[in-house]
């Protein structure tokens, strides 16, 4: 019996928890666009709710990485979680991201937000205090027992300098069903197929690489978390479309036209790329707050120069 199958059965099925809360397909990390003086853009954001919803993808997460949390205040996370639900007016799923690296602080944050209308809790691994396999299962279970909504782990090392192993992943998930997935963004494609293999039945494997979701989806996955498709809704959600109906052939030639736009979103840093891609396309100010800054010049050029290459 290798490391993994030690775990299969050991718990409740998490199906029906699963199936209430539909993440699957596309998910959309929103950004907080903002406005020159800095502080947030509503009617930006509101359109930019609106766009993506038109353009296809199947569920929203706020607050998440993309969303620019660290730099946002306490209230301005409140009220942006509030604009979002208000927006979406019941229309698609909603997550919202709730982490940190003190478990009582999260603990207390979940109590504190207003997430009526929210379907679960995106909460990101802890970072900086570096834990080990052991610290993260008691964190993740000591927070999903506090949470009145269900959890999806977020595993991203190169933010957090931390990896959760598969092993870790596994145990968390056949020891609660509060925890109904994992957004598996170690860039690790047999990590997560570990996961793949030995999970409980209705555990969700959702990529957190818009550029490993169509291999990751082929090897039984559910879909991915994205930050591209805020900028091309429309063709990353037919893509993703194409791999969840399983026509990889369909799909294969559509991730190929994207790979360069999507290579080129991350090349200085995320949010920076879709930030800079969307202000392109005259959606929102080109606004970060420090210690992020805008773009550069060269990177404003070839961005522009791909999305009217490949007409997106």
């Amino acid at each position: 019996m290798n490391s993994h199958e030690k775990y299969i059965n050991s718990s409740p099925s998490i199906e029906s928890v699963c199936m209430s809360h539909p993440f699957r397909g596309v998910g959309v990390a929103l950004v907080t666009p903002f406005k020159t003086d800095k502080t947030v853009d509503y009617p930006a954001l509101g359109a930019l709710v609106d766009r993506v919803i038109t353009g296809g993808v199947d569920y929203l997460v706020a607050l998440g990485t993309t969303a620019e949390t660290p730099t946002l205040t306490f209230e301005e996370k409140q009220r942006i979680a509030a604009f979002v639900r208000e927006r979406n007016a019941g229309r698609l799923p909603l997550m919202i991201g709730i982490g940190g690296n003190c478990t009582d602080e999260v603990i207390r944050h979940i109590d504190r937000y207003d997430t009526a209308g929210y379907d679960a809790i995106l909460s990101v691994t802890p970072y900086y205090n570096r834990p080990s396999q052991a610290g993260l299962f008691e964190h993740y279970r000591t927070v999903a027992a506090a949470s009145d909504k269900p959890v999806m782990l977020y595993n991203v090392p190169s933010r957090t300098g931390v990896n959760m192993t598969a092993e870790t992943t596994l145990r968390l998930a056949h020891a609660t069903d509060r925890i109904i997935g994992v957004k598996e963004a170690s860039g690790n494609l047999a990590q997560a197929a570990y996961i793949l293999r030995d999970r409980p039945n209705g555990f969700l494997v959702i990529s957190g690489d818009d550029n490993l979701a169509l291999p990751m989806i082929a090897l039984g996955g559910d879909g991915v978390i994205s930050v591209v498709s805020n900028v091309f809704p429309q063709a990353f959600s037919a893509m993703i479309g194409a791999c969840m109906a399983g026509d990889f052939a369909k799909a294969a030639p559509a991730q190929l036209a994207l790979q360069e736009p999507v290579d080129a979103l991350f090349t200085e840093g995320n949010p920076v790329g879709v930030k800079l891609a969307l202000a392109i396309k005259g959606m929102i100010a080109n606004e970060l707050r420090l210690p992020l800054v805008a773009g550069s010049d060269g990177l404003r050029e070839r961005l522009a120069a791909l999305i009217a290459k490949y007409g997106l």
